[in-house]
């Protein structure tokens, strides 16, 4: 057998598999900005919620301020008017105003009203009905009591 004849070498006939190197490449200037806005916004993101933390705790309790208003009179009702206003930092639930008409020291009307819900710095407004005219007598309006939510 001549060397002709011989079969031919053998070939790679298994190409090994390209693999996939990660090069560290210098990131372009996008890369830096993106970056940089991302990082920025996170810290503001995360500054807001400590803000917010901190704040949450000093804040003070319910304040709750109640005034009157001019007393109007329908046929033989007696209207007096209220306003509710919570001056404090949190909110207040279930509050409940009353009115006592006290004649010659003695108590002649009463009524109560619950307001189911008075968020900070909210003002609500509400009327008592008597029937005798709350000018003869002292009326005296107040919160007895609220909620925490």
């Amino acid at each position: 057998m001549t060397q002709s004849e011989q079969s031919p070498p053998p070939t790679e006939t298994a190409q090994s598999s390209p693999r996939k190197t990660w090069t560290t490449q210098p990131s372009s200037i996008a890369e830096w900005i993106s970056f940089a806005i991302a990082a920025t916004v996170l810290a503001m993101v995360i500054g807001l919620v400590i803000l917010l933390w901190a704040s949450d705790r000093q804040r003070q309790p319910p304040i709750l301020q109640v005034e009157q208003a001019a007393i109007r009179q329908s046929q033989d009702q007696f209207y007096v008017p209220f306003a509710v206003t919570n001056a404090g930092g949190k909110t207040a639930e279930s509050v409940q105003v009353v009115a006592e008409l006290r004649v010659d020291g003695v108590p002649v009307e009463s009524g109560e009203q619950i307001l189911e819900f008075l968020s900070s710095q909210e003002t609500t407004r509400g009327a008592f009905v008597f029937t005798q005219n709350p000018q003869n007598g002292t009326l005296v309006i107040r919160v007895a009591s609220y909620q925490a939510p």
